[in-house]
């Protein structure tokens, strides 16, 4: 069977317990139909790029899929369908990831303190001594 990353985003004002619950409900649309579901991750409340219905937050989920496509069709129009769901995506893979996506790479990186270094940890980076005086500027040719 194809393999499959479906994210979507579900309203900023739905709890956590009931975004599990409708994790669950779109995990099960997918094994009624054939499919599997290897991997669920949901990532949190995270900021959106720009307001969706007025929200400018929203819960993200990730599904790896190992499904057919009648399956994956049932679960995106049971998503277009659903009114908490805000967005949703879903692309055919090669292989699945098998750790964790590297949205929660990202936040175990900056959880440790390496994260939002874009050019990597400048700390390692030998740092400047004093000035010598071959580098400072030359008082010779100044008028007083």
């Amino acid at each position: 069977m194809p393999l499959y990353e479906c994210v979507f985003i579900i309203r900023q004002d739905i709890p956590a317990t009931q975004v599990e619950t409708l994790t669950t409900g779109f995990a099960e649309i997918i094994t009624k139909n054939g499919g599997k579901v290897e991997k669920i991750e949901q990532w949190g409340l995270r900021s959106l790029a720009y307001r969706i219905n007025k929200n400018k937050k929203g819960h993200y989920v990730l599904f790896n899929l190992d499904a057919p496509p009648s399956a994956i069709t049932e679960l995106e129009r049971n998503l277009g369908l659903h009114e908490d769901v805000l967005r949703f995506l879903t692309v055919r893979v090669e292989e699945l990831e098998a750790g964790p996506s590297a949205i929660l790479r990202k936040e175990e990186r900056s959880e440790r303190g390496f994260g939002d270094d874009r050019f990597g940890d400048r700390g390692d980076r030998q740092r400047r001594g004093p000035r010598r005086e071959s580098d400072e500027p030359s008082s010779e040719g100044v008028v007083a």
